[in-house]
């Protein structure tokens, strides 16, 4: 399978914040997120063809044993139900960072970290108009979501750029017809920069003490900045 990269560091999204853990991240992706901050695993997908068996031989050379399957999108990715059998086999935990807009088909997966995009994803001029129609039809699938939910433990992030997006959110979430804790629902400031961050966290902080949310920092740029590897 195509990755883009493989690193040691701590998970600095969701539930699991903090926790050392091994990065798989592998490149492509079928949506086109204004805002992402990994374009060279999605808007230009780069990297290098690996086996399970060495990307597994990379994984064991650190300490930690988290696994987190990341990309891009990994549930494209050939070879990615294979390679978390493996994983499991090997007795890791294992994450897989998903826009949950394909179906999990039984993979192996301890923490689903599901990201549906909001409205604020969609791509701007620099995609045409095919790109930006093909983005809005896929980046909400309430069917294959809601298969996540009732199959793997998970989280719900979501990127947050203003008060609005959170209602739309609710919107979203009301489709599934689900109980779903509050606690379980994530939102994370857009932003790739401490200060971005930052000016987004006063009120999405207190709007999240409001309705229950949890808020999602992203410990990885407070840490290291917005670079691969981290």
């Amino acid at each position: 399978m195509l990755i883009s990269e493989i690193f040691h560091s701590l998970q600095g999204e969701g539930e699991l914040t903090g926790v050392p853990s091994v990065f798989v991240r592998t490149s492509g992706c079928n949506l086109r997120c204004n805002w992402c901050d990994t374009p060279y695993a999605s808007w230009n997908p780069e990297g290098r063809i690996m086996t399970v068996e060495e990307i597994l031989t990379v994984v064991q050379s650190y300490p930690a044993r988290h696994v987190v399957l990341t990309g891009g999108e990994p549930m494209l990715a050939k070879g990615i139900r294979e390679l978390a059998a493996e994983l499991k086999k090997l007795g890791y935990h294992i994450t897989i960072e998903t826009a949950a807009t394909l179906a999990p088909d039984d993979i192996a997966c301890d923490l689903a970290s599901l990201s549906p995009k909001l409205k604020n994803s969609t791509p701007d001029a620099r995609l045409d108009e095919a790109w930006r129609k093909k983005h809005e039809a896929l980046r909400w699938q309430p069917e294959v979501v809601r298969h996540w939910l009732t199959h793997y433990g998970y989280q719900l992030k979501f990127v947050v750029s203003q008060t609005e997006d959170v209602n739309e959110l609710e919107t979203m979430l009301g489709q599934l017809a689900l109980e779903i804790p509050r606690a379980k629902i994530l939102l994370m400031p857009e932003g790739v920069t401490v200060e971005a961050l930052r000016a987004r966290a006063g009120w999405l902080g207190e709007l999240c003490k409001q309705r229950g949310y949890r808020y999602a920092s992203r410990l990885h740029v407070e840490l290291y900045g917005n670079k691969r590897g981290t």
